[in-house]
C-alpha cells in the first residue's frame, strides 16, 4: 500500500496523464468489484456482471475527471464509489424498478451498506478523514489480496464475509457441500494471512 506513489499518480492524472489515471483505476478495480457485487441485487446479477459496472464506472471517471474537484487519493476513491453507486442504482432502475412498477409493486432501488464485511469496505462518511483514509487503504489492500486467491476461495470468502451468507447458503450457491465450503474458507483465510504477513515483513508494495 504505497499511498505516496498513488498520490503521485493522481497528481499526474489531474495534470492530464491518461496512463497515470489508467494505472490508478486499475489499482482500485478489485475493491470496486467487491463493492459492486455487494450492492447489486441478486435479480440484476444475472443480467449485469459486477465487472461490467466497474468498467462503466472507469469509463465515466475517465470522461468526467475534469469535473473532479478533489486532490487527494481518499477524495478520488469517494468519487469513484459515488459513480459506482449511481451506476448500480441505474441498473436497479432499469432491471427491477420498471418490472415492479408494471406489476404495481413498490421496490427500493438504491444500494445499501447494511451487510457485514471484512472491514467496512465502504467507510462511513461520519468517521474522521484520517480514519476514512486508513479504512480506504485497508479495504483496497484486502480486495487486492482477495483478487489473487483461486476463484472458488475468493467467492466463498466474499459470500461469507462481504455478504454475510451462512455455510448452507454458500454451499447452495456454489453447488458444494458445507464441508467443502468450510475447507475453502479455511484455505482462503490462511492464504490471506500468509500474504499479509509477507507484505508486512517486506514493507508492503
Amino acid at each position: 500500500m504505497n499511498r505516496s506513489y498513488h498520490q503521485q499518480l493522481l497528481d499526474q492524472a489531474l495534470a492530464g496523464n491518461a496512463d497515470a489515471l489508467g494505472e490508478l483505476l486499475e489499482h482500485y478495480r478489485a475493491y470496486l468489484t467487491v463493492l459492486a457485487q455487494r450492492y447489486l441485487d441478486q435479480r440484476v446479477r444475472g443480467r449485469l456482471d459486477a465487472a461490467d459496472v466497474v468498467q462503466i464506472t472507469f469509463l465515466e471517471a475517465q470522461r468526467d475527471l475534469p469535473s473532479f474537484r478533489g486532490h487527494q487519493i481518499e477524495e478520488l476513491l469517494g468519487w469513484l464509489r459515488h459513480i459506482l453507486r449511481n451506476n448500480v442504482a441505474s441498473a436497479h432502475q432499469k432491471h427491477i424498478y420498471t418490472q415492479k412498477r408494471s406489476a404495481g409493486r413498490e421496490v427500493v432501488n438504491s444500494p445499501t451498506d447494511s451487510r457485514p464485511a471484512f472491514t467496512d469496505l465502504a467507510p462511513s462518511e461520519t468517521t474522521s478523514p484520517s480514519q476514512r483514509m486508513m479504512r480506504d487503504e485497508a479495504a483496497v489492500y484486502l480486495a487486492n489480496c482477495l483478487d489473487e486467491l483461486p476463484e472458488t476461495q475468493r467467492e466463498a470468502l466474499r459470500l461469507r464475509y462481504v455478504e454475510g451468507r451462512s455455510l448452507k447458503e454458500i454451499a447452495d450457491s456454489m453447488h458444494k457441500t458445507e464441508m467443502a465450503v468450510a475447507g475453502l474458507l479455511k484455505r482462503g483465510l490462511k492464504a490471506l494471512r500468509t500474504r499479509m504477513l509477507t507484505d508486512s515483513s517486506t514493507g508492503g508494495t
